[in-house]
């Protein structure tokens, strides 16, 4: 089991990085204190593998004390588990900025005269967590696709691809652009099997309709070319810090060009190293 503790100062990015994590396939906790970490740990482990990835936030809202959570440490080192923590940190000036921006409300405000005070008594009271932490990242200067960068970087494996998922359909224009495609592609240039008495009630993902579409020049020119630029987007855009990207492919109706060639694209996504879905919106539709 591996745990991971993310603490830090308020408005230092605990949410954001809990919600990047997340996407790699953490289980989250928030804000539970240092006594309740090691029962739930034990529980982890002799619970199903959707706990054997667990990320909890511990930060001054709980009410322990360092030393406390501390001893929990020791204790889960122990454990058969691997057991790190992440600090997230940011200038107080940084702080002070981004709680003005969200107008929200600084959880020690309550025992301090203004805003600078309580993120001066956080900083001074999360020090010693911030000395035992095993990664510190501070994120003033960092963008969001930055900071979700490091955390996958860190946490989320090498073959992850940067955690991003790519979700490929097929669909059919006559029923509408998919709402949540990031990228579209027409391939209602290719010879249709429509046309083609005995391919007309098969679908692409039959090797008789397959056969036929790339049997054509440019039906596998355009597939190369299609190949080449995923090779060259698709890391950049999981280095933006894209969690999941959905690339649509249409045809006429979704029953035959679209299908085949989605299949074909997600394989070699999937070969690339990529988490890769694969739908067919439209492929039960009509006649």
């Amino acid at each position: 089991m591996d745990v991971l503790i993310i603490s830090g100062l308020s408005g230092g990015g605990k949410s954001k990085a809990a919600s990047y994590l997340e996407d790699v396939g953490f289980y989250i906790i928030d804000n539970m204190p240092a006594a309740m970490i090691l029962k739930f740990a034990e529980f982890c482990a002799g619970a199903s593998s959707r706990y054997e990835r667990v990320a909890l936030v511990y930060d001054v809202r709980t009410g322990s004390s360092p030393a406390e959570l501390f001893d929990v440490l020791d204790q889960l080192k122990t454990m058969e588990s691997s057991c790190r923590m992440l600090f997230l940190d940011a200038s107080p000036e940084t702080i002070i900025k981004r709680y003005k921006e969200t107008r929200r409300r600084h959880p020690l405000s309550g025992q301090a005269g203004s805003l600078e005070d309580a993120v001066r008594r956080e900083r001074e009271v999360m020090e010693p967590v911030r000395q035992r932490a095993d990664y510190v990242i501070d994120t003033s200067r960092l963008s969001t696709a930055k900071l979700r960068g490091e955390l996958l970087r860190l946490f989320g494996g090498v073959a992850e691809k940067g955690g991003m998922a790519v979700s490929v359909t097929s669909f059919g224009f006559k029923y509408g652009l998919p709402m949540e495609a990031d990228v579209v592609l027409d391939v209602r240039f290719m010879p249709n099997p429509f046309y083609i008495e005995d391919l007309r009630p098969k679908t692409g993902l039959d090797s008789k309709v397959s056969d036929y579409v790339f049997s054509f020049q440019q039906t596998r020119g355009y597939l190369q070319r299609l190949e080449e630029l995923m090779a060259f987007t698709l890391p950049l855009y999981a280095e933006e810090g894209k969690a999941v990207l959905v690339i649509a492919v249409g045809c006429t109706g979704g029953h035959h060009r679209s299908v085949a060639v989605t299949h074909a694209l997600a394989e070699f996504i999937r070969q690339q190293g990529y988490q890769v879905t694969e739908n067919h919106r439209d492929m039960g539709r009509g006649g």
